[in-house]
């Protein structure tokens, strides 16, 4: 019987804050649901990965044990990545994200490239990841970009959406054999200067905002992606199901760990 694939996911932070009814004065660490489901369905074990910098001083040996269990990496969406995380040279104190989390999925991801595991970056993940490759981003597309289309409504939060142009022979090309998709967008950063080694290989067709890179070699494989797939069941008219994302990117770890 074959092991099962085990695909790391990386948690949001909830901090305390005034008002929250549960867990008053506590720090939170959670993983949305959809995420498990689209591993699951794809023939995967979700394995979420804590931060445990406060009681391991050092991040390395934090993110040791969890990056020799699993056999692949997926970053999450959820907060902005802070502007110190990757030395913006003039950070607008609207958007300071979360250092704690860059700091400890920064790690995480230091750890499994070394491993020459395979890492696909979902919304905030496709940021990070980009910023973990030397990488920098628009702190606001609407500030930051003239002209930019609307990326992200908070009333219709994931039934917003819009067409995404993909670069022929891109990873993702090869998932939906197709040159353009409708996806959902639930961002206000996006991707500025890819990092070392990506190449961009989504945009969105409205304004050219970067909605896709990735950097595949024989010993790396990256990828990250701008929309939520885990929120594209495949049943809305006009849009692209999520579900091939995950069965590609569980078919690429599996290809990868043999």
């Amino acid at each position: 019987m074959a092991k099962p694939l085990r695909i790391g996911v990386t948690i949001n932070f909830s901090y305390p804050k005034p008002g929250r009814a549960l867990y008053i004065g506590k720090t939170l660490q959670y993983v949305e649901e959809s995420l498990f489901g689209g591993l699951v369905r794809a023939g995967a074990t979700p394995v979420v990965v804590p931060d445990l910098s406060p009681w391991i001083e050092d991040r390395a040996a934090a993110v040791a044990p969890f990056s020799e269990q699993i056999d692949g990496l997926l970053l999450s969406g959820g907060a902005d990545v802070a502007p110190g995380s990757y030395s913006h040279p003039a950070p607008d104190g609207r958007w300071p994200g979360d250092p704690r989390r860059d700091a400890y999925e920064l790690a995480l991801i230091e750890r499994c490239r070394a491993r020459g595991m395979p890492i696909l970056g979902l919304c905030r993940g496709a940021q990070l990841l980009n910023v973990a490759l030397g990488g920098t981003l628009h702190q606001d597309i609407t500030t930051h970009l003239e002209g930019a289309g609307v990326h992200r409504d908070a009333e219709t939060y994931d039934d917003h959406g819009h067409a995404v142009i993909l670069e022929p022979r891109s990873w993702v090309h090869e998932v939906y054999q197709a040159l353009e998709l409708t996806v959902n967008s639930v961002h206000h950063q996006a991707i500025d200067r890819p990092g070392t080694g990506c190449a961009v290989v989504a945009r969105s067709r409205e304004d050219g905002v970067v909605e896709g890179i990735e950097r595949i070699r024989e010993s790396e494989w990256m990828v990250g992606l701008q929309w939520h797939p885990e929120w594209l069941p495949g049943n809305v008219p006009g849009r692209a199901a999520g579900a091939p994302v995950f069965e590609a990117f569980v078919d690429e770890v599996r290809r990868r760990t043999r």
